[in-house]
């Protein structure tokens, strides 16, 4: 089934360190310091074990992979837990639904990103059947340098209170940002060009910017959109469904 041995080995120690499966007991007896005979040996016993039933390899990979989301998502409460009110309570952050909320969601977004803008429906809907949810913003620019040129327009609009205007129109709009295409939306949203442009030079927006990839770092957010709720991180695109429930658990606890 494998060329090499060296992948059956790595496999054999996954299997073994998660007891996910009962292997032969001389599979299960050598010490960690193999010698090239048991070695030997130990390949010989997968190998033909493999033959016999491939579903242990599909068994050892799904508890390897269970295994590592399991790790990822106490990493991420752990993370979560230590940045506290840093995450939910930064003055700064643009923030929709009920300011007094019971429950916090924070949205780490690219206005750039498609996978961002096909879930702005969905937290939208999310927003509009409860009450009682809070979004915290989190302006995440990781799509190269538009999308540093799109946050700071946005943070500078927040200055004239035209956050969630030029979202919309950026978030609808071509995703190849420019200065052209920021002056159309800033004046379709009556925001004061001159004065924008002034606002995204300030040194304080590209602080704001920063301190939130400083976030995204210590959460290892990798890709966007990222959500946290409660103690639970969430990667990605995702139905609104999963973004209830992780609400609703919020709401509980």
């Amino acid at each position: 089934m494998f060329a090499r041995g060296g992948l059956v080995v790595a496999f054999v120690t996954a299997w073994l360190s998660l007891s996910a499966l009962s292997l032969p007991a001389v599979a299960q007896a050598p010490a960690p310091g193999f010698s090239p005979a048991q070695r030997a040996e130990i390949i010989a016993i997968l190998r033909n074990a493999l033959r016999t039933d491939p579903s242990l390899l599909r068994d050892a990979v799904s508890g390897m992979q269970a295994q590592e989301a399991q790790n990822e998502a106490a990493a991420a409460r752990a993370a979560i837990a230590g940045l506290g009110a840093a995450l939910t309570e930064d003055a700064g952050d643009p923030v929709a639904g009920n300011p007094r909320g019971d429950v916090t969601l924070v949205e780490f977004y690219d206005v750039r990103c498609p996978f961002c803008r096909r879930m702005l429906p969905v937290v939208a809907e999310l927003l509009k059947r409860d009450p009682g949810l809070r979004v915290v913003y989190k302006d995440l620019p990781i799509l190269g340098p538009p999308s540093v040129l799109g946050a700071r327009a946005l943070l500078a609009a927040q200055l004239q209170d035209g956050y969630f205007r030029l979202h919309d129109l950026l978030m609808a709009g071509p995703p190849d940002i420019d200065m052209v295409k920021l002056r159309v939306a800033a004046t379709a949203a009556g925001l004061d060009w001159d004065r924008l442009q002034r606002d995204m030079a300030n040194p304080a927006i590209q602080s704001r910017i920063a301190a939130n990839l400083e976030l995204g770092r210590q959460l290892h957010i990798d890709g966007t959109p990222a959500y946290v709720i409660g103690n639970r991180m969430i990667a990605g695109a995702v139905d609104a469904a999963e973004l209830q429930a992780a609400v609703a658990a919020a709401r509980k606890r």
